[in-house]
């Protein structure tokens, strides 16, 4: 499986990104997908996860309310719609892919600096 994760950049305070993350590959294995967030001097965060079929998903209490994950049909695309981005959201985000047997691929990371 390979991840090809875009859509990071520079936005100012309440402002909106929408990350996008694309699988290829052995697809047909993949589980569930998400995104985990990295700052500088802080632990890799889970930010929000959806299953195979995208009926469940979990997000962190910090992105609750502003952040949405979905998957687009076909199972190969996940994204992650960010609204109302806050300084505090500033960090490299890492979009993940795993199968039954918790076997995990990774995106390299897209950058997401958020100005106050």
């Amino acid at each position: 499986v390979q991840l090809q994760a875009s859509g990071g950049g520079l936005v100012q305070a309440g402002g909106s990104l929408r990350l996008s993350c694309a699988a290829s590959g052995s697809i047909h294995q993949i589980n569930d997908m998400g995104w985990f967030r990295q700052a500088p001097g802080k632990q890799r965060e889970l930010v929000a996860a959806i299953n195979s079929d995208g009926s469940k998903t979990k997000y962190a209490d910090t992105v609750k309310g502003r952040f949405t994950i979905s998957r687009d049909n076909a199972k190969t695309t996940v994204y992650l719609q960010m609204n109302s981005l806050k300084a505090e959201d500033t960090a490299t985000y890492l979009c993940y892919a795993q199968n039954a047997y918790f076997d995990f691929w990774w995106a390299q990371g897209t950058q997401v600096t958020v100005s106050s």
